[in-house]
């Protein structure tokens, strides 16, 4: 019955990644938003709902250390999926793909968008995760960290929504535009109600499919006698980052480089800041590195993933398929010191 959940799970996923990355790009367009911002900000914030919904529960609803656990893990291991696994994804869907691509295994990408998401990533973790730094008696610093979080992010949105819309691109038809009779055919634009309609739809089989598909691994996790730190910290995080890594794959077939880099280099954004502020505000004690090494070396990985891949892209001034390959790298070391401090714990 799991893996039947499990296979259910994943379709609708890829239903709603494919129905939001076509109404996304109709919404951006409707709002005369730059490509930056429809992929960064509208499609990143959409698709991380999931992997956000899970540290909230767990901190406002659960309860006792294992709930702060889940939590914590939830946090830490959403940003370290998007530098790692994400990229590893992408880089290996423009490889599969490169004979279909206009760009074959070169990503036209808009190297000044993703820079400026990767440094404002660089600085909101950099911060989150010196919070976590100071003595567990530091709530109050630790708030005020969160609120400096926030107004960082507010910031690095307007940036994006002042940038001056580039070109209209070549847009599929609305997948809902039958829906309304008194549209005129494509390519005429659709009303935004529609647009805003599938855009709705397509987030609740998103968030609805991650659910099904987090509750599936769960059960099999338990029945197979996995860990439940490795599940918070490793196998729960692949679930929820689907959409973002369904989303850029899509992109990625259609030649939309930007998007789909920028959907996951926005998604490290929002995570560096929004469950983090929420982990910092409503429960700060549980934001402590003592106790929790293995689950914020994490963190030292992401930022090594994010270095590896960013600053080749900076100097020569592109990228290529493979540099992302080595999120794989990251991922797989990650996943050695987890495995191998839980062997020597049952040790």
């Amino acid at each position: 019955m799991d893996i039947v959940l499990l296979l259910v799970s994943f379709g609708v996923i890829l239903a709603g990644s494919e129905l939001f990355t076509n109404g996304i790009e109709w919404f951006g367009h409707k709002l005369e938003l730059a490509e930056g911002a429809i992929g960064s900000v509208l499609a990143a914030v959409g698709t991380a709902l999931p992997e956000t919904m899970i540290p909230l529960i767990a901190i406002l609803f659960g309860g006792g250390i294992a709930a702060s656990q889940v939590g914590v893990g939830a946090i830490l291991g959403a940003p370290f999926m998007l530098a790692t696994l994400a990229m590893f994804v992408t880089g290996a869907a423009v490889l599969l793909l490169r004979k279909r691509r206009d760009a074959g295994a070169s990503l036209a990408v808009n190297t000044g968008v993703l820079g400026h998401d990767i440094a404002y990533f660089g600085l909101a973790y950099a911060i989150a995760i010196g919070a976590a730094f100071l003595p567990g008696s530091y709530e109050a610093p630790r708030r005020l960290i969160a609120v400096l979080l926030l107004g960082l992010y507010a910031w690095y949105v307007i940036g994006h929504l002042r940038a001056e819309a580039a070109e209209e691109a070549n847009l599929a038809p609305l997948r809902f535009h039958r829906l309304d009779r008194r549209a005129p055919a494509h390519p005429v634009a659709p009303r935004l109600r529609i647009v805003t309609l599938q855009v709705l739809f397509a987030l609740a089989c998103i968030i609805g499919g991650a659910w099904g598909f987090v509750g599936a691994v769960e059960h099999l996790s338990a029945a197979l006698g996995v860990n439940g730190t490795l599940l918070a910290l490793v196998v729960a995080p692949i679930a929820t980052e689907l959409p973002e890594k369904m989303n850029s794959v899509i992109w990625v077939r259609q030649g939309k480089d930007t998007l789909a880099l920028g959907n996951i280099t926005g998604a490290m954004v929002f995570q560096s800041v929004i469950p983090t502020s929420i982990g910092l505000i409503f429960a700060p004690a549980i934001w402590s590195v003592s106790g929790a090494g293995v689950a914020f070396a994490s963190a030292g990985i992401t930022f090594a993933s994010s270095a590896a891949i960013v600053i080749p892209m900076v100097i020569r001034r592109r990228l290529e398929a493979r540099w992302l390959l080595i999120g794989g790298v990251f991922y797989l070391i990650y996943l050695t010191i987890v495995v191998s401090t839980l062997i020597g714990t049952r040790g």
